[in-house]
């Protein structure tokens, strides 16, 4: 694969990612559709990976296998009609990610965290 055809790839994944983030708030796709979509968005776009990159080969290849399955489910749940309007909406809109995306994701990450751990405190005092 050359270098032209791997940045088309990786653009038109970026471009997808936004699409099902969009999807996932569409009324027409189903709920369970919308929480993958919403997973695997918050997942890709999010700074905080499940393994750190630094770690070698390990760190890229788990965005290199959990990213592009996550999508490939996500766009095999979502209706077809309802993909490609939000695929043309969101290859009409820049796909760089502002700070204000940044902080709000980062932030729901944390949410996350701190509810798992107040949940696993109150399992573990009861």
């Amino acid at each position: 694969m050359s270098t032209a055809a791997l940045k088309r790839w990786a653009k038109g994944l970026m471009r997808d990612v936004h699409a099902i983030a969009g999807a996932a708030r569409d009324p027409r796709t189903p709920w369970y559709a919308k929480a993958l979509a919403l997973a695997i968005t918050a997942y890709a776009l999010s700074p905080i990976d499940l393994i750190p990159d630094f770690i070698p080969i390990l760190g890229l290849l788990d965005d290199l296998i959990i990213v592009p399955l996550g999508i490939a489910l996500a766009l095999r749940l979502i209706p077809s009609e309802v993909m490609a309007e939000h695929r043309a909406r969101s290859a009409a809109i820049a796909s760089t990610t502002g700070v204000a995306g940044t902080v709000i994701i980062v932030a729901i990450w944390f949410g996350g965290i701190a509810l798992t751990a107040w949940l696993g405190y109150r399992y573990v005092s009861s």
